[in-house]
């Protein structure tokens, strides 16, 4: 429903499920910039391409031999605009969580596999990473032929070396959602002796989804998915944009979902609406990252959701490049060295970094 005038809330507080505020390092961002000197040769086209020349974004992230690695989104520069580009997964890890090496070839990319029909043009967007309690990362994607997304998944055991299995509804309901648009995906993680890793819940592995609304899918081997319907069969909506919010346009899903002691905590991404309909005190468009909180018995029972994000562009990086409405688009989060460290896209041109230290919590950015 829309706020009445004068009801908003003046100062940022968060509830006792929520995580937070995460804090962003002093002088370090942005950690991922574009480099236009990094080359390999794709196989499709068969030529060298700076393939991280315009834009490097939307990092998912996890850890591997007490290392942060996180696979971002790169966009070469043969093609005009967001989504008319090709999209490959670069790879950076860092011992500490804030500064990175960089691969100077992608990690996952098109290529002339059994893939390439849902790949090829646009690429591999938007990963999200988990790993399992055996060692086995998962990474869902958007996969984008400039026809219809679709979400992909892939497993490795080293965050290098992939075997794609395709779109995760492929399957499902005899193909009833394959050729349905649909991205990002966030399966449920909790941590297990000081490392977070992929859970079950009644036996089952579960993940929410969606770009508009928020849905949920769950699986019993993290390649096949079968999505959370309706009794007449329909897609069920487990929470949708609200107006008068900084999520009135859109609810997109962000990195993996938490499974804590108050409930199952799942980060998103909400856009603002232009006009009557959005929240007056941030730009119209701009993305802000909120938290909304799920029973733990029930993964499909939402409960409540915050009303303020808890992360919001502030900086001049993420308030310019190709989104310069403002983004923080938070994607990838790890635990580690008992913080939480949690990496996002600003503006569809950078890679960010916040920290929540649950020892020494600092506020969630300011309304204002």
């Amino acid at each position: 429903m829309l706020i009445p005038a004068g009801v908003y809330a003046q100062e940022n507080k968060l509830p006792k499920w929520a995580m937070g505020g995460f804090k962003r390092p002093v002088g370090l961002n942005p950690i991922i910039k574009p480099d236009t000197t990094a080359t390999f040769y794709d196989p499709i086209q068969q030529k060298q391409v700076a393939w991280e020349a315009n834009d490097t974004f939307n990092p998912g992230a996890a850890l591997y031999k007490n290392k942060v690695v996180v696979l971002y989104r790169a966009e070469d520069r043969y093609g005009i605009g967001i989504g008319f580009r090709t999209s490959r997964l670069g790879y950076a890890s860092s011992a500490d969580g804030y500064h990175f090496n960089r691969s100077t070839k992608p990690v996952f990319y098109p290529a002339n596999d059994n893939q390439k029909k849902y790949e090829w043009p646009g690429g591999c967007e938007d990963p999200r990473l988990a790993v399992t309690v055996n060692g086995t990362y998962v990474v869902f994607y958007t996969q984008w032929n400039r026809d219809v997304p679709r979400l992909g998944v892939a497993t490795s055991k080293d965050l290098k070396k992939w075997t794609k299995h395709g779109p995760i509804f492929e399957d499902a309901y005899q193909g009833k959602f394959v050729n349905v648009p649909h991205k990002s995906a966030s399966i449920l993680t909790k941590v297990v002796n000081g490392k977070q890793v992929v859970t079950k819940i009644n036996g089952k592995y579960w993940m929410y989804w969606g770009e508009l609304h928020v849905y949920a899918a769950t699986s019993t081997n993290l390649v096949d998915w079968l999505p959370v319907v309706n009794n007449d069969g329909s897609l069920k909506e487990l929470f949708s944009p609200r107006k008068g919010y900084f999520d009135s346009e859109l609810t997109e899903c962000g990195p993996p979902a938490l499974l804590t002691s108050k409930g199952i905590v799942l980060f998103y991404n909400g856009k603002n609406k232009a006009g009557d309909d959005g929240d007056k005190r941030f730009n119209s468009n701009t993305y802000c990252a909120g938290q909304a909180l799920f029973n733990k018995a029930d993964p499909s029972k939402f409960i409540t959701r915050l009303d303020v994000p808890f992360l919001r562009p502030m900086e001049s990086f993420e308030k310019s490049g190709q989104y310069p409405a403002g983004t923080v688009f938070i994607e990838g989060m790890v635990y580690f060295k008992k913080k939480w460290f949690l990496y996002y896209g600003c503006a569809d041109s950078r890679v960010g970094v916040a920290v929540y230290d649950p020892a020494h919590p600092s506020a969630p950015d300011p309304i204002n």
